[in-house]
């Protein structure tokens, strides 16, 4: 049962194109691209900088600076290797008397030093429009500093490689199962595997594996692509990889139980797309696929946090780039299980044999 569902999904136009052909154009778009964005740098304030002077005031209304709020010292540090923010800024008032007045110091990460000069004139502009009377004598308000740390490039490809791979899973899951187990109950082969000794929870399972099978497949081409055509991130070289098959099987298990209830639901085979999408879509776009959910709106955040996508995305991104192990992800390991609960739960409630 297995070979033969294996060689009805290679068989399948629609399971190549959505399971490789799709997530692979946009993977390419990315990476040749490079996600290019517009002119604005992103920084923080260093922990303990003095943020009530009114240099640092200043800095706040340059339309350019963009800044970023974290709660401690670990998640400033998390976005500075990641490439999140150009630098920190640590602006210190210096006594009465002291010359300059204002102590300035960058935090650069070593990936971002092509905003360094841009950052650096932003803010001795800053300096001279607190004085005017010392347009000629900047260095008289502020001196600035640059402290460079040496961190890894965090690329685009680190970033959309997991997402594309995610959402390949979800679709290729969700549409080849609906598809596969809808067309097997109105050819009535399912009704059947009833008159044979062959049980339900056998015929799952086979298409179960075969599915598990291809797809696996598939996420081996898409990594490879970005790892060899666009130098993909895998911190930890072959354990890496085999951390994200292991992610990838736990995905797809989890996503097959919604193709399982669509299946069961659907009334006929042009019900299946609508109601697959009701599913995919809104964790295409709102399951951190593109773009970090951070930058939603505050509303919209808790609806992306309740989508199984957003957590196996999270969890590649942190076993690939910054080298954590399946346990130390095992949060959002148990929130996807917590999802294909309920999934097959509802599944087995719905299953018809014909």
């Amino acid at each position: 049962m297995v070979k033969a569902s294996l060689q009805s999904i290679s068989k399948s136009p629609s399971s190549i194109v959505f399971g490789v052909a799709f997530p692979l154009i946009f993977i390419l778009v990315f990476g040749f691209l490079g996600g290019g964005k517009g002119f604005s740098i992103h920084v923080a304030a260093a922990p303990g900088s003095d943020t009530t002077n009114p240099f640092f005031q200043s800095l706040q209304h340059v339309p350019v600076l963009k800044w970023k709020s974290e709660p401690d010292t670990a998640a400033v540090s998390k976005d500075l290797r990641e490439g999140n923010i150009v630098a920190t800024i640590d602006v210190q008032k210096q006594p009465e008397g002291v010359q300059p007045q204002y102590k300035v110091v960058l935090h650069a990460a070593s990936s971002q030093m092509d905003k360094l000069p841009q950052l650096e004139s932003v803010l001795k502009e800053v300096t001279q429009r607190q004085d005017p009377e010392i347009m000629a004598r900047t260095e008289a308000l502020a001196r600035i500093s640059v402290q460079v740390a040496e961190v890894r490039e965090f690329k685009t490809i680190d970033f959309i490689l997991p997402g594309q791979l995610g959402f390949s899973l979800l679709a290729g899951s969700i549409f080849g199962t609906a598809f596969v187990f809808f067309n097997m109950r109105q050819t009535l082969v399912l009704k059947r595997f009833f008159a044979t000794p062959v049980r339900r929870e056998v015929i799952v399972l086979s298409e179960g594996i075969a599915r598990m099978v291809f797809q696996l497949i598939t996420s081996v081409v898409i990594i490879g692509v970005g790892y060899y055509a666009f130098d993909y991130t895998l911190i930890h070289g072959f354990w890496t990889f085999f951390q994200l098959l292991c992610l990838s099987a736990i995905g797809i298990m989890v996503f097959m139980g919604f193709g399982f209830i669509i299946s069961g639901i659907a009334k006929s085979e042009s019900s299946i797309p609508p109601l697959a999408n009701l599913i995919t879509l809104p964790q295409f776009l709102l399951a951190g696929t593109f773009f970090s959910i951070d930058n939603f709106p505050k509303w919209l955040q808790p609806i992306s946090k309740a989508l199984p996508l957003t957590y196996l995305n999270d969890a590649m991104r942190k076993v690939a780039f910054e080298g954590v192990g399946i346990w130390e992800v095992k949060w959002d390991i148990l929130i996807l299980l917590a999802w294909g609960f309920v999934g097959y739960m509802v599944a087995g409630r719905v299953f018809k044999w014909e």
